[in-house]
Order: structure tokens, then C-alpha cells, then sequence
């Protein structure tokens, strides 16, 4: 298994810091989110033109790869131009992960709006993904659906993919488990055939109600993550999401990535399928 970070641990970065934290900590790629507070990569100079070539060589020189572009693309809105217009944000950064040799890029579902019914914002979640999907095959790329917000339980991605076969998904267990009790192995099993990309997080019980922790430090059951990709021989990238752009108050990056790529090497063979159960929302 490989490992990966997503750069929402460090959103105002620029991408020779995270290329250089992620080389001196032993990761084998990195998840784009933020770089330069700018969630729309294509944006940047680094990842147009001559930019995004010059982008590429500096990753791979470095032993790494992209594991995933991440989008800010979700397909909730009851607008019709609403979602047109995510449909082409997720082109414009198929074309950045394209030139960076990624896989795929991230999307949302992601929540039924008010006065809106659940049946009709799924089905424009499906609809939204066949034309995405359709519109950056020839790329080479694939779209895959974070289970979170309103659709990361297995029944919810499970209707969606049902009409979506060419659809993987980014597995964040943490959504279906802390917003619907529903528990890491059984959502995890239950969506084991969709399965591209997995994030991973820790989270402590804290007055305010459940924080991001240093992994190993928390309370979430890491361990049946573990078990469920035990069991599909899982091979893809295992990528930490430490969410300091909506956490501003955790630990630096500085701090938090090297120790994630750490406690993986030291801990990860030896959980259990045992934790307790969460109840509290967390975003990407």
C-alpha cells in the first residue's frame, strides 16, 4: 500500500513545500486540494502551460506522484447552470490532472438543499457524473465520487453508482460513520467494489464536539479501515487528510504529515477491528 496527504493540511503552501515535506517524510505521492489558498488549481501558474510541465518533472524528479486532484465540484445545486458550471470547473482540473500524470479527480455529491427531495438531487448527481466522466475519458481520467455529506452511506453510493459503472469512489469512512453511525467496515464492505482512493483522519471527542488528532492519538477506528482493505488486497493510496484549512487551531502540517507517515510504518500491520462508535460531522 501506498501513502499519500492531501493539501488541505497545508492550503496556503506552494507546491515545492509540499513536494519537499512529502520527499523528506517518505510518502510515495501527494493529493491535491489548496495550494496558495486556491482550490481551483488551473488558477495558479504552476499548473498552466509550460507551468504545469515544469509542475510534473518537479514531482516525479522527486520520486513522487499525484495520487488525486481534488475538486471542489459537487452536484447538488436544484440549478440547472449551477452544476454546468461544476461540470466545467472538473474539466478545467482534469486537465491539470491530466498533465500531472494523475488517475482521476475528486468529486462531491453532496447534500440535499432546502425544499429539495432526495430522489431528484440524486439524480442529478447522476447525471452530472456521466457527463464528467464522458467529457474527460479521452484524457485518460476517471471520476471518483467522495462518499460524504448527504451520500456516503453504502445504501446512498450505492443508488448512485448503480447508473454510474464507470465511477470509482474516494472511500472517507469518516462521513457515513460520524454524520449516520454508520461503522468503517460495514460501509467499507458494502462499497468495496467502488473502491479507488482511501482518506484517512483521527478524531478525539472534545466539548466542542469531535477534533482532528494526531493520528494514533484519537478515538475513530482506524483499525476497521484496516480490516476492509486487508481484505480486498487493497494495493492504491492510503492518503491522510488532516484538515487544517477548516481546523485553523490543530498542528501544523510541519508536525501532523511527517507524523502520519510515521505512525504508518510503525502501526499500521498491528491494528485490531475493534473501536468505538462517533457521532459528529467533518468536511473536506
Amino acid at each position: 500500500m501506498k501513502i499519500s496527504f492531501s493539501t488541505l493540511a497545508c492550503p496556503d503552501w506552494t507546491l515545492t513545500q509540499v513536494i519537499d515535506i512529502a520527499s523528506a517524510a517518505a510518502y510515495d505521492g501527494i493529493e491535491l486540494r489548496f495550494l496558495e489558498n486556491e482550490d481551483s488549481l488551473w488558477k495558479l501558474p504552476a499548473f498552466k502551460g509550460a507551468g504545469l510541465r515544469q509542475s510534473q518533472r518537479q514531482i516525479a524528479d522527486r520520486g513522487l506522484t499525484v495520487s488525486c486532484v481534488d475538486t471542489s465540484c459537487r452536484f447538488d445545486s436544484p440549478e440547472p447552470d449551477e452544476r454546468e458550471r461544476w461540470i466545467v470547473e472538473g474539466e478545467r482540473m482534469a486537465e491539470v490532472a491530466a498533465g500531472l500524470g494523475a488517475p482521476a479527480i475528486r468529486v462531491f455529491g453532496d447534500r440535499v438543499q432546502p425544499g429539495v427531495d432526495r430522489p431528484a438531487t440524486r439524480s442529478w448527481i447522476r447525471e452530472c457524473l456521466a457527463a464528467l466522466e464522458k467529457r474527460i475519458a479521452a484524457a485518460g481520467l476517471q471520476v471518483w465520487l467522495e462518499t460524504h455529506g448527504d451520500f456516503s452511506t453504502a445504501c446512498e453510493v450505492e443508488a448512485i453508482l448503480s447508473h454510474s459503472p464507470a465511477i470509482g469512489i474516494v472511500w472517507d469512512p469518516a462521513s457515513a460513520f460520524l454524520e449516520h453511525g454508520e461503522r468503517p467496515f460495514e460501509n467499507g464492505m458494502a462499497l468495496r467494489n467502488f473502491i479507488r482512493h482511501v482518506h484517512v483522519k483521527d478524531l478525539r471527542r472534545h466539548w466542542e464536539g469531535w477534533v482532528p488528532v494526531l493520528t494514533g492519538e484519537g478515538e475513530f477506528p482506524i483499525a476497521e479501515i484496516r480490516a476492509v482493505l486487508d481484505q480486498l488486497d487493497y494495493s492504491g493510496f492510503l492518503s491522510f487528510e488532516w484538515e487544517k484549512k477548516w481546523h485553523p487551531a490543530i498542528p501544523a502540517p510541519e508536525i501532523a504529515v511527517p507524523h502520519f507517515a510515521e505512525w504508518f510504518r510503525r502501526n499500521w500491520a498491528g491494528l485490531a477491528a475493534s473501536e468505538p462508535t462517533l457521532s459528529q460531522e467533518t468536511r473536506s
